[in-house]
């Protein structure tokens, strides 16, 4: 039989949309055992569902404890041998992994902090196979803007619009955040096609938790359903891209 990613075990409105992505992407491979890299992928929180549902994952994260703790999260889900740990950063991946042997990368919340984004962007075209696929989270930029201005932060939030790199302030320790065109020509450039682009968290951020926690089924309905629909995709908290590799006669 089958498996398949239990999403409804895991899936809030913080990871629904990415992880309606990833199912889509896996069925195109009819139950096939994928290789798959999970780069900054710290605790396991994408990794152990996916060894669960049968795919080989490696992660690479710069924390050897959150590396021990995703060790000790394979175990406890008994798929211990189809995680691998490596310690080292996303600058460093193209010395960490095999080049063309992962069918999916997962590279969520890095691009905001790596030294060399478009470095980056190239190594995660080169682990994959040709046909392979990256499934990219980054922080979105229109939504640090109207969350300071809804905070009341104007100064934060004048500073992120002047800013090109949408850092709120000198102590900010998110380098860089991004626009759909922005993060879309940054994979263009490493030669991964985006084949689909959608907004993470469009609202859940926003409201109330007294009224997300009063009807949590219908906010998510309503993340998914807004998920890919300008203009709400493009100021949800992240945007999620599906990046390809093409084939071996396209690049």
């Amino acid at each position: 039989m089958e498996r398949t990613v239990a999403t409804a075990r895991i899936a809030g409105p913080r990871t629904a949309v990415i992880w309606s992505v990833l199912r889509g992407e896996l069925a195109g491979h009819d139950g096939r055992p994928l290789s798959v890299v999970d780069v900054g992928g710290g605790t396991g929180g994408f990794a152990v569902p996916l060894a669960e549902a049968g795919h080989t994952v490696t992660v690479v994260d710069p924390s050897p404890d959150a590396l021990a703790s995703l060790l000790r999260r394979a175990t406890d889900a008994g798929v211990a041998d189809r995680v691998r740990a490596l310690q080292g950063d996303a600058d460093s991946l193209g010395d960490l992994v095999p080049p063309a042997g992962a069918d999916l990368v997962l590279c969520h919340a890095v691009f905001e902090y790596v030294d060399d984004p478009d470095a980056v962007a190239r190594a995660l075209h080169d682990a994959l196979r040709p046909g392979g696929a990256a499934s990219v989270l980054v922080a979105n930029r229109a939504a640090a803007v109207l969350s300071r201005a809804i905070a009341g932060q104007w100064q934060a939030a004048t500073a992120l619009l002047a800013d090109t790199q949408a850092r709120a302030a000198a102590r900010d320790t998110v380098r860089r955040r991004f626009d759909l065109l922005g993060a879309e020509a940054l994979l263009a450039e490493a030669g991964l096609h985006v084949e689909q682009a959608h907004g993470v968290r469009v609202v859940a951020d926003l409201v109330p938790g007294v009224v997300a926690d009063a009807d949590p089924e219908s906010l998510l309905a309503f993340e998914l359903a807004a998920s890919a629909v300008p203009p709400y995709r493009d100021v949800a908290t992240q945007l999620h891209l599906l990046a390809r590799r093409r084939g071996s006669s396209d690049d």
